[in-house]
Formats: C-alpha cells, sequence, structure tokens
C-alpha cells in the first residue's frame, strides 16, 4: 500500500511542476502578444498568432494519423465553442494590449468561478449555499479590481472581463463536444478562432496592414512557440497526477502574470487588486475543494486554454 501511496505523491509532484511551467509559459506567450502589440495591430496579431498555433496542431493531428474534419467539427457545441473562443481570445488579447498585464491576468483567473455557476444556470448540476457564496466572492474580488464607479475607474478593464467570460463559454460547451474529437483537433480549430477574430476585428477597425518588423516576426514566433509549450505542458499536467492535486497550481499564472507586469512593463500594484485576488484564489479554490466532479471539469477546461 506505501509503495502505491509513495507512486501517487510522486505522480503529483511531476503533474504540479508541469502545471507550474505551463503556467509560466502561459504568461511569458502574454508577454509577447502585448510587446509585440507596441507595433502591430491586434488584428494582425491575432491573425498571424492564430495561423501559426493552427499549423502546429495540425501537423500534431496529421502526426498522429487523425481526421482534421468530421461531421463532429461543425456539431451545434462546437459552433458554439468557436464562437466563444473568437470573443474570448478577441477581448482577452486586447486587454494584453490596452490594460496592464497583471490586471488582465488576474481577472483571468475568475474563469473556474463562472465554469461553476454556468454548470449550475446551463447545465442544471447541483451547486449548494457554500458554493454561491464562494462565486459570489470571487466574483467580489473581479470588481474589487474593475472598481466599477471609482475615480479609476476604466472601461478599457471591462475588456479582460469580456475575455474571461468567452473563455468561461468556451470551457462550458467544451464540455458538451463531441468525444471523438482530439485534444490536437480541438486546439486547431480553437486557433483557427482566434484568425477569425483577428479578421473580423481588422475589417471594424480599419486598421492598415502593417508588416512586421523582424523583432516583431521574432514576438510572434515566440507567442506561438510558448503558447504550444504552455498547451502540451497542460497536457502532461492532467496526466501525470490526480487533477485534484494538480489543478490548483494554475494560480501560479497570476504570480507570474503579476511579476512579468511589473518588471517588464513597470506595473504598480494597488491594496484593491491585492485583495481582490486574494478573493479571486480563495473562493476558487473553495469550489475545487468542495466537489471533486468540479475539480475534473475545471482541469479539463484548462486543457483548453
Amino acid at each position: 500500500m506505501s509503495k502505491y501511496i509513495e507512486t501517487d505523491r510522486r505522480a503529483n509532484l511531476v503533474g504540479s511542476f508541469w502545471m507550474v511551467a505551463a503556467m509560466a509559459a502561459f504568461a511569458v506567450e502574454d508577454v509577447f502578444v502585448k510587446a509585440a502589440s507596441k507595433t502591430l495591430p491586434v488584428g494582425q496579431i491575432l491573425i498571424l498568432f492564430g495561423l501559426g498555433g493552427a499549423f502546429v496542431f495540425a501537423c500534431v493531428a496529421i502526426w498522429n494519423q487523425q481526421c482534421l474534419f468530421t461531421s463532429d467539427v461543425v456539431s451545434r457545441p462546437m459552433r458554439l465553442r468557436v464562437l466563444f473562443e473568437i470573443l474570448g481570445r478577441l477581448f482577452y488579447v486586447l486587454a494584453i494590449a490596452l490594460t496592464p498585464l497583471s490586471v488582465a491576468t488576474v481577472i483571468l483567473q475568475a474563469t473556474p468561478i463562472v465554469v461553476v455557476a454556468g454548470a449550475a444556470l446551463v447545465f442544471g448540476e447541483t451547486v449548494g449555499w457554500r458554493r454561491w457564496i464562494a462565486i459570489l466572492v470571487g466574483l467580489a474580488g473581479v470588481m474589487m479590481i474593475v472598481r466599477p464607479g471609482m475615480d479609476r475607474f476604466s472601461l478599457l478593464s471591462v475588456l479582460a472581463v469580456l475575455g474571461m467570460l468567452g473563455f468561461a463559454g468556451r470551457d462550458l460547451t467544451s464540455r458538451a463536444a463531441p468525444l471523438t474529437l482530439s485534444a490536437s483537433v480541438l486546439g486547431l480549430y480553437g486557433f483557427l478562432a482566434v484568425v477569425a477574430a483577428g479578421a473580423l476585428y481588422s475589417i471594424w477597425d480599419a486598421t492598415p496592414f502593417a508588416w512586421p518588423t523582424v523583432q516583431t516576426t521574432l514576438l510572434l514566433l515566440g507567442a506561438v512557440t510558448f503558447g504550444v509549450v504552455a498547451y502540451f505542458g497542460l497536457m502532461k499536467a492532467m496526466r501525470s497526477g490526480e487533477v485534484s492535486a494538480v489543478t490548483p497550481f494554475r494560480y501560479s499564472r497570476m504570480l507570474f502574470g503579476i511579476a512579468f507586469g511589473m518588471i517588464l512593463f513597470d506595473e504598480q500594484l494597488s491594496v484593491s487588486m491585492l485583495t481582490g485576488c486574494g478573493l479571486i484564489v480563495v473562493s476558487g479554490l473553495f469550489l475545487l475543494w468542495r466537489n471533486p466532479r468540479n475539480v475534473r471539469s475545471v482541469g479539463q477546461s484548462i486543457a483548453m486554454e
């Protein structure tokens, strides 16, 4: 028995390491995107980033002899998933480009909280009063960061909230997606949705096409590389240890995002932001602890991040 316990602990340790590594890679991806937005329109960034990621996942799917297109790809859950992916990616990249990286990263961590609330409202899952209180506490944390009605409130901060809601909708529809679609195929169409988001925003924004400089091209290649590495790191994390042990380490992304924002972009932290950050983390961990099924759901959804 002790041998099995020791094996589980080792697997959880390995899984936790991969989760932290994946969150660090996601944070570096955000840094590259924010840096590229200084010289390249957001629409173009989305298009080029999406094409790069889609190419990688298409190659992986072909390598594994997986069909890139089936009738399940155009099923209703997948159509909704693509729609939410477009909304989430568009508004989150806009938030990264136009608002402090630390703020956008922290607000994104409220996604699992909204997913649990959405599961109760959409799928009819039972959510007790304790978890509803935790959900409200987490949302209160978001409000403390956004600070509507205060002097320092900016409508731009709503971009991160809209991006978070888009990702929450994507994660909910991912639960209803056909099981015949592999993670690589879902990744492929997720990045194609990023291309669509970029194209739609470029048409609306009507910004002239700008040839990326060598530096901007390297930044975009870095974003794609770290985005793909982060995705596969998540896969490795979810398959190495117990989901309930590995998933809480997703909040390490918040620490990386705050650190990069302060070091690279001279961002400042406020008391309200730190308090809101704490409320989001505490409520999210409580929701994971209260219901193992939610732990599995969140674990599956963050693999699509």
